[in-house]
C-alpha cells in the first residue's frame, strides 16, 4: 500500500517555478505507517497510471482552477481500485462535486494539519468518512514540509508559509471567507528552521506563500486606540512585533538568500515596515493593485487603495525602500471602458513596477461577486452544452468561454484581446531590459529577462484569455525557458548550515497533520 499525492495539472511544463508547498507538508503529515508517501506535482510530470494499485490512497488537492483534472485523476484512481480523497479550496467549497465528479471516497474540508492522518488511518482500516471538518487551526499547529523528498533540480524557488487569513474583505477574493480575517501566525523559529533546510539543499530563492504577509496597518492601529479598545490594540501589536521577529532572523540568515511574498496596497504606507522586509531580504511582494480608477476600486470592495498619481507615487514608494513590486491588475470590471487597458499599462510602467499580471475579471467561487453572479445566474440559467455558466470549471477547456459574466461595453473577444496586448506591451524586450537595470550584476540581469519572459509564457500564454493555438505555442516556449532560466536559480547546497538555538523549545505539532493549500497559488493563482 502506498500513499500518493498529486498536484494536478493540464500543463506540464518539466520544470516550476515554485513548488507546490502543500504537497510537501502532506507528505509530513502523512502517519509513519501508511510508509513514504509518493508526490506527484503534474506541472512538471503527469501521474503515471500504472502506479497507482488496489488499495492505495490518493490525495488529491483542487482549485478552481485544476478541479477538471484533478476529477479526472480521481476517477482514474478510483478505477484501478485506489482510496481517493480530495482537499483544497475547492473541495471545501464543494465537497458534493468532489464526490460525485471525482469519485471521492472522502473529502477533507478547511485546514487539513490534523485531520488528515485520521483519513488516511481510515482509509487503511477501510472505513473512511464522506466528509472530514479540518476546521481552522491556530498557526502554532503549521507544519513544516517534508523538503527531504524533492527533487531540487525541478524548482527554481521553493516556499514557506508563516500565517494564514487577510483581514481584508476584497469582492473577487475568497481567501477571507475560507481562511479567515483573523491572522493566524506561525511561529518565527519554526519557520527560520524550515528555510534554513531549504538553503542547506540549495535553495536560495524562498516564495513565503502568505494569504497576507502584512497582517496589521497603521489604519488598524490607529483605529484601535481611536476607539479605546485596549485588548484590539494589545492584539494587533503582538501580531505585528512577531513580523518584525520574524523578519530581523530573516536578516540574519546567508545573504545571497531571496524571498517573495504578497501584501497589500497599504504596506506602502509603512515605511518602517518595509525598511524591515528590505534589510531581510525580501526583495519583491506581489501588490494587488486591480484598478487604476476610483470607480473600478469601488466595484471590487477595493477603496482603500490609491488610484491616478497617487497610486504611481505609492507604488514608487515600494521601490525607494527596496521592495520590488509585482502589480496585479484586473480588466473586465464593469467600470473599465477601451481606454482603461491603455491607461492601466502606462501607469504600471509609470510608477516602476518589477514585474505585473494582467487577468480578467473571473468570478471564484466562495467571493462576493461569485455569489451575487449565481444568484443572477439562477433566473435565467446560461448553458455552455448541459454546464451551467456558473460552474464554468467544468466546461473543457476548448470550448470554455473567455469571460462568464457580460460586460456592458465591450465584448468578452475584444477584452482577451486588448488584455494580451497590454501583456505584449509590458513584457517587450526593451521594456524588459530597461527594468533589469534593477540588478546589481549581468548575471542576476540576464535572470531578469529570462524569469519576465518566462512569467509572461507562463501565465498570459496559457491564461484565460488566450486562444488554444497561442496556448500551445506558449507551453513548447514556456518548457524551453523554463529549463535555461533554472540554471539561473541553482545555488551550491550549504549542508553545514545550522538552525539558532532558540531560547524557548519548539513544542511540534501533531504528528498526524496537513496543509489544505491557499489558492493563490502560488505564483500567483488569486481566487
Amino acid at each position: 500500500m502506498s500513499v500518493h499525492l498529486v498536484n494536478p495539472s493540464d500543463n506540464s511544463f518539466g520544470t516550476a517555478v515554485i513548488t507546490p508547498r502543500w504537497l510537501f507538508v502532506l507528505a509530513a503529515a502523512t502517519p509513519t505507517s501508511a510508509g513514504e508517501p509518493i508526490l506527484v506535482d503534474e506541472s512538471i510530470e503527469q501521474v503515471v497510471p500504472e502506479s497507482i494499485m488496489p488499495g492505495d490512497i490518493v490525495g488529491i488537492s483542487v482549485h478552481t482552477g485544476n478541479a477538471l483534472r484533478g476529477y479526472a485523476v480521481g476517477r482514474m484512481a478510483r478505477e484501478r481500485g485506489a482510496w481517493v480523497v480530495y482537499g483544497g479550496i475547492h473541495a471545501t467549497l464543494f465537497p458534493e462535486e468532489a464526490l460525485e465528479l471525482g469519485q471521492a471516497h472522502a473529502v477533507v474540508k478547511g485546514d487539513g494539519d490534523i485531520i488528515w492522518g485520521e483519513a488516511v488511518a481510515d482509509c487503511l482500516a477501510g472505513t473512511p468518512r464522506q466528509v472530514y471538518e479540518g476546521g481552522r487551526i491556530g498557526g502554532s499547529e503549521f507544519l513544516a514540509a517534508r523538503w527531504d523528498l524533492i527533487r531540487p533540480e525541478k524548482y527554481m524557488w521553493a516556499s514557506v508559509q508563516t500565517i494564514r487569513g487577510c483581514p481584508k474583505h476584497c469582492s473577487f477574493c475568497s481567501v477571507w471567507r475560507t481562511d479567515g480575517q483573523q491572522p493566524r501566525q506561525r511561529r518565527f523559529q519554526s519557520v527560520i528552521d524550515e528555510i534554513i533546510s531549504l538553503r542547506r539543499i540549495g535553495f536560495r530563492f524562498i516564495a513565503l506563500a502568505d494569504d497576507n504577509f502584512y497582517p496589521v496597518t497603521l489604519t488598524d492601529l490607529h483605529l484601535a486606540r481611536e476607539q479605546n479598545n485596549a485588548a484590539r490594540l494589545e492584539e494587533l501589536t503582538a501580531i505585528r512585533a512577531e513580523r518584525f521577529q520574524l523578519m530581523e532572523e530573516l536578516s540574519k540568515l546567508p545573504k545571497d538568500m531571496v524571498f517573495f511574498t504578497q501584501i497589500t496596497m497599504e504596506a506602502g504606507e509603512d515605511g518602517e515596515y518595509l525598511d524591515a522586509m528590505r534589510r531581510a531580504n525580501i526583495k519583491g511582494a506581489l501588490v494587488g493593485v486591480e484598478a487604476v480608477t476610483p470607480e473600478g476600486l469601488k466595484a471590487v470592495f477595493k477603496d482603500f487603495n490609491y488610484s491616478g498619481d497617487a497610486l504611481a507615487k505609492q507604488l514608487q514608494t515600494f521601490k525607494q525602500h527596496g521592495v520590488h513590486v509585482l502589480g496585479s491588475f484586473i480588466f473586465g470590471l464593469p467600470t473599465d471602458k477601451p481606454a482603461t487597458f491603455d491607461a492601466t499599462v502606462e501607469m504600471a510602467l509609470k510608477a516602476g513596477v518589477t514585474f505585473a499580471q494582467f487577468v480578467m475579471m473571473t468570478p471564484f467561487p466562495g467571493t462576493i461577486d461569485f455569489g451575487r453572479w449565481e444568484k443572477e445566474q439562477s433566473l435565467d440559467p446560461t448553458l455552455v452544452g448541459d454546464v451551467p455558466i456558473t460552474r464554468y470549471w467544468l466546461i473543457p477547456t476548448e470550448v470554455r468561454p473567455k469571460m462568464f459574466t457580460p460586460h456592458p461595453s465591450m465584448s468578452s473577444t475584444e477584452i482577451s484581446e486588448r488584455t494580451q496586448r497590454v501583456w505584449d506591451r509590458f513584457y517587450n524586450w526593451s521594456s524588459v531590459w530597461q527594468r533589469s537595470a534593477c540588478t546589481p550584476t549581468l548575471k542576476a540581469r540576464i535572470a531578469f529577462m529570462f524569469l519576465s519572459k518566462l512569467y509572461r509564457q507562463m501565465y498570459a500564454g496559457t491564461g484565460i484569455s488566450t486562444d488554444s493555438a497561442r496556448r500551445k505555442k506558449s507551453k513548447s516556449t514556456a518548457r524551453w525557458m523554463a529549463r535555461q532560466c533554472k540554471r539561473l536559480f541553482q545555488a551550491k547546497p550549504m549542508p553545514e548550515l545550522r538552525s539558532p538555538l532558540w531560547a524557548m523549545p519548539i513544542v511540534p505539532p501533531p504528528a498526524f497533520a496537513a496543509v489544505v493549500p491557499v489558492e493563490s497559488p502560488f505564483i500567483i493563482h488569486r481566487d
